[in-house]
């Protein structure tokens, strides 16, 4: 189960790659943040923000995540750590990225972070017809109806 949870989690971040995060312990609020992703990474994505953000010092962090249609939730506990490899850089580069920094990959206040996931915890929603209808009625839904939850690395 715990497999089928982590593929679930990984699909819907490629289908909407976003997340609120923040570092542990730190003031002020988690921010939106475009994940890069990688399929041949193991519990790792990046980051690309400016030198000033509030994330960019790095250190212990939390991130949550919502998929797009709600039907897998995840809170995921890591470390965030400036990328430093030019070809990682290289690699996750796009026109979106770019139209955030027009300054280009050689922009000073641009900075790399890699998010180094220790442990997430990942709900999966799904309800089907009969946990629906319950929903819609009013009805005491079993939590074993409602979808799956796992615990572990991503």
């Amino acid at each position: 189960m715990k497999q089928q949870i982590r593929e679930e989690f990984w699909h819907a971040m490629e289908k909407s790659p976003f997340v609120l995060i923040g570092l542990t312990g730190a003031a002020g609020h988690a921010e939106p943040m475009t994940a890069q992703l990688d399929r041949d990474a193991h519990h790792e994505i990046w980051f690309f923000t400016s030198r000033d953000n509030r994330i960019a010092a790095g250190g212990k962090a939390m991130a949550q995540f919502a998929s797009k249609g709600h039907d897998v939730f995840a809170c995921i506990d890591g470390t965030l750590v400036e990328e430093t490899d030019p070809a990682r850089k290289e690699k996750q580069w796009s026109n979106a990225v770019e139209a955030w920094f027009p300054g280009g990959k050689t922009d000073p206040s641009l900075l790399m972070l890699r998010f180094e996931i220790a442990e997430a915890e990942v709900w999966t929603a799904d309800l089907g017809v009969v946990g629906t209808f319950k929903l819609l009625t009013g009805s005491e839904i079993d939590p074993g109806e409602a979808g799956k939850h796992a615990v572990g690395q991503v």
